[in-house]
């Protein structure tokens, strides 16, 4: 029995058994996107709403190209810039949802960025729409930079996650908040899933080895050289983060700790 079906993840009773979540942007083409998905054992995926509304170059036909009785769609906020613009989007992400077959999803990945440059969450807007979006019943993963007090808000008001950033979007720096994400880990009583910044399957592991419940993937694998490679890797890489979590790993110290035993040595 594998690792993915005894270990699951539970978000507001939905029951994932892939740690790894992917996305649909950046892929060079449709069948390259599919290859990959496979590939990663990702059971949620997201999909920007307006992208696909407005059937934005390379997300045309995305809906159809995807099966989505095996995946869960995970709707976003993305280009939202402001709290009203982001409901508005999120309740165009259910209908989309319904369109794909899922009439009871209710998730909304929830992303308020009035930032064009290093695209880094609006606290204030995000915690105001999802405050209004959790009243109308979805299920809120909000997109937030690496801020334990925003977490513990937004846990608070009724998000059924926190996705802190490891870094800034689509720049592959790895988990530069980690000290920050290692607190919101230790406070959260939701899952935490780790967005943004993750470039190789070893930075995918060390948020899952801090405890992180899961990551979210897009870029790292569709610009490697070999999406469906990496995305395999990457899966590889949460599996074994998440069992070295469970493992326990040894404390940290600063003198030597011979591994090999100091009695019943042989006498000079």
């Amino acid at each position: 029995m594998s690792s993915h079906s005894i270990d699951p993840l539970t978000i507001n009773n939905k029951t994932f058994h892939s740690r790894l979540f992917t996305g649909t942007g950046k892929f060079p083409n449709l069948n390259l996107m599919n290859k990959s998905l496979r590939s990663s054992q990702s059971q949620m995926v997201t999909v920007a709403v307006r992208r696909v509304q407005n059937k934005t170059e390379g997300h045309e036909g995305l809906l159809e190209a995807i099966d989505w009785s095996k995946i869960w769609m995970l709707p976003n906020t993305a280009g939202c810039s402001d709290a009203h613009e982001a409901i508005r989007v999120a309740r165009m992400g259910r209908e989309l949802a319904k369109l794909a077959g899922q009439e009871d999803n209710n998730f909304i990945k929830l992303e308020v960025i009035p930032d064009k440059k290093y695209l880094l969450p609006d606290p204030i807007g995000t915690l105001e729409a999802a405050e209004k979006l959790v009243q109308e019943g979805f299920t809120v993963l909000p997109y937030i930079n690496a801020d334990p007090l925003l977490a513990k808000r937004l846990e608070e008001v009724g998000c059924a996650t926190v996705m802190p950033l490891g870094s800034p979007i689509g720049s592959g720096q790895g988990l530069k908040n980690a000290a920050n994400i290692q607190i919101i880990i230790e406070n959260a009583k939701v899952p935490v899933v780790v967005d943004a910044g993750i470039g190789v399957p070893s930075e995918a592991a060390q948020a899952l080895e801090m405890g992180a419940s899961a990551v979210l993937v897009n870029t790292a694998i569709a610009l490697a050289r070999n999406p469906p490679q990496m995305a395999e890797a990457m899966s590889e890489g949460v599996r074994a983060g998440r069992k070295a979590f469970l493992a326990g790993r040894i404390p940290e110290q600063i003198a030597a700790s011979a591994s090999s035993p100091s009695t019943g040595l042989v006498a000079k």
